[in-house]
């Protein structure tokens, strides 16, 4: 894990190590999940007779983005049976946020064939997009090779890896699943961005209205509703995806937020 990474998530760490795993921080590059990932492939292909590499997002080489979207995709299916009993229908749009893309894609894919239904991904525009510390890989990178998968990067022009940057640790990743990229080229899926301050600012909406401390990843898509829904007709169907709790964030939410 990043050592960066290890510190904002704190937490997290914590629990692993309380479960019994061993968690080693990585200290080269950005100290960040690309550097992470790199570092763990590196160690794979090296011991391949005593290691396996294990992937929770839709990003890296095949078989990888395709086995963890397939087991993602519980949160769809779910989504599609409870939108039929509560609304006798399928939800109009679908909303979750985007770093390596899991819960997304989870949520998206038993919904690609249903023309009818917008899929809208939150991506983190960290300072802003035309600050260049941001995560917008979608919104403004390339197409390019990283940890063995064609799809989108930020990436500058010689094909070196831009350092990205998110206030939220599982959305600072310089690519994407390569699935999303196809979804945005087809026109299926549309991405947009929420900076840092918007995403806090809906962390902190969310806990105050609702009782519920999001995930500052999970924040960023909740900005997007502030934009979103003015645009909608009356009555529409709308199901954002809720992918973490915020106990993990509240150590960096203190550092920014006045409360």
């Amino acid at each position: 894990m990043g050592a960066q990474d290890m510190e904002r998530q704190a937490l997290n760490v914590f629990r692993m190590r309380l479960l019994g795993a061993e968690v080693r921080a990585v200290h080269s590059g950005t100290a960040t999940l690309k550097d992470a990932t790199s570092e763990a492939i590196r160690d794979w292909v090296t011991n391949v007779e005593t290691t396996h590499y294990i992937l929770g997002s839709v990003a890296g080489p095949h078989p990888y983005p395709m086995m963890v979207r397939d087991f993602h995709a519980v949160i769809g299916k779910e989504t599609r049976k409870q939108a039929m009993e509560k609304w006798g229908g399928k939800p109009d749009v679908l909303v979750a946020c985007v770093g390596g893309g899991s819960n997304a894609m989870g949520l998206f894919y038993e919904f690609v064939d249903d023309e009818d239904v917008r899929l809208i991904g939150v991506e983190a525009a960290g300072f802003g997009l035309d600050s260049g510390k941001h995560a917008a890989t979608l919104t403004k990178g390339e197409v390019g090779v990283l940890h063995g998968a064609m799809s989108y990067l930020l990436q500058d022009d010689d094909g070196q890896i831009i350092e990205p940057h998110s206030i939220s640790a599982g959305l600072d990743y310089p690519g994407v699943g390569p699935e999303h990229s196809f979804l945005k080229d087809l026109g299926r899926a549309e991405y947009h961005s929420i900076t840092d301050e918007e995403a806090l600012e809906a962390f902190k909406r969310l806990s105050r209205l609702e009782g519920i401390i999001p995930a500052l990843e999970t924040s960023h898509a909740l900005a997007y509703l502030e934009k979103l829904c003015p645009t909608l007709p009356n009555g529409a169907k709308v199901v954002l995806n809720c992918s973490g709790r915020g106990d993990k964030d509240v150590h960096t939410a203190i550092k920014h937020l006045k409360v």
